[in-house]
């Protein structure tokens, strides 16, 4: 699938592919460069990871700043 990217850098997602993995507006989404690529793909939220990682006991406002933690260095991944 060949796509144009526009003026601002970006890319549309086919509404076929969103679909497909459920992606919303204001969804986040993963970039990673792969080889001479871009690897675009669901973003994992710590909501998402809530009792694999996290202990049980943690309070809402805690899984939050883990979220945000984690958003940060997923940011300065591709600074």
């Amino acid at each position: 699938m060949t796509m144009k990217l526009g003026p601002k850098g970006q890319v549309v997602i086919p509404k076929a592919i969103r679909d497909q993995l459920g992606l919303h507006p204001g969804d986040r989404v993963a970039v990673e460069r792969e080889g001479n690529g871009v690897k675009v793909s669901k973003a994992v939220t710590a909501s998402d990871l809530r009792g694999s990682l996290l202990p049980s006991d943690l309070n809402p406002l805690e899984i939050l700043l883990e979220e945000r933690r984690l958003d940060r260095i997923r940011e300065d991944r591709f600074l």
